[in-house]
């Protein structure tokens, strides 16, 4: 796709001809299963982590962020390459093709047959922060953010991240994942019936020319070594992903909203 060499996992292809939500685009419904239940617990444990991004970056669109020279995030490879993806918008022709693609403005995602989504809308400014798509019992939360023009920030992120969790009582570590280095997460939780339980991710960054995009998959797919095959399907979602970044000055780590593409807005009314 795209011209680039993609996964083609016989076991994970997909019909990728758009179904677009039936509902409320501000509150598409989600799968009834215990992953989908959980998905907003999950949501709010990385939010702590997000924030932690925000504020720790350097208050410069151009600023390099320092690493430290303790950790050991560099043993294993950045996404800063990505042969696989997501892409930039200057990297691809989305017109070379007739895949049907729903356009969130800064973001460009290709849908897979019966896909279901959840749009989060910060209340306050009623734009779009990031977006929820659920498969049986996982999801897969995506998120944008701007970074330096020099120098990459996924490193800063990885330790910020684990700092975070370790302050939830929880565990992460970095391993090296199908995209290169992914962030493992344990964090301690009660569950809807007031059992105790644990939240389990994995956190997939790829940095873009002045962009960094986050996945973070949760559920049934996000257990394990080895991802199955819905946890290949999202990532496959998560490597098509496109974006488009403005020319807006942002301080790196501040989210970079998304829009209701028109054919939902249709459906709100």
């Amino acid at each position: 796709m795209f011209g680039r060499r993609k996964r083609t996992d016989p076991e994970v292809e997909e019909d990728l001809d758009a179904e677009a939500p039936s509902d409320d685009a501000s509150d598409v419904p989600v799968a009834e299963t215990s992953s989908a239940e959980d998905a907003d617990e999950a949501a709010s444990a990385d939010e702590d982590a997000e924030a932690d991004e925000g504020d720790g970056a350097e208050k410069s669109d151009d600023a390099e962020p320092a690493a430290d020279e303790d950790d050991d995030v560099d043993a294993y490879r950045i996404n800063l390459e990505r042969e696989d993806g997501p892409f930039d918008i200057d990297e691809v022709d989305l017109d070379a093709d007739d895949i049907t693609r729903l356009d969130f403005g800064s973001l460009v995602v290709t849908p897979y047959e019966n896909m279901q989504m959840q749009i989060q809308i910060d209340q306050d400014s009623g734009e779009v922060q990031s977006l929820l798509v659920v498969r049986d019992n996982s999801a897969l939360e995506v998120a944008l953010f701007a970074a330096p023009s020099t120098g990459e920030m996924i490193s800063q992120i990885h330790q910020e991240m684990i700092s975070g969790t370790e302050a939830q009582n929880g565990q992460a570590a970095v391993t090296e994942g199908p995209l290169g280095a992914e962030l493992h997460r344990v964090v301690p939780m009660t569950g809807p019936d007031g059992q105790s339980g644990y939240h389990v991710s994995r956190s997939w960054l790829a940095q873009g020319p002045r962009w960094l995009v986050r996945g973070v998959l949760m559920g049934d797919a996000a257990v394990g070594e080895e991802l199955d095959s819905t946890g290949q399907l999202l990532m496959e979602f998560f490597c098509n992903l496109v974006v488009r970044r403005d020319e807006r000055p942002r301080v790196p780590g501040d989210v970079i909203p998304l829009k209701v593409p028109d054919e939902l807005r249709g459906e709100e009314s």
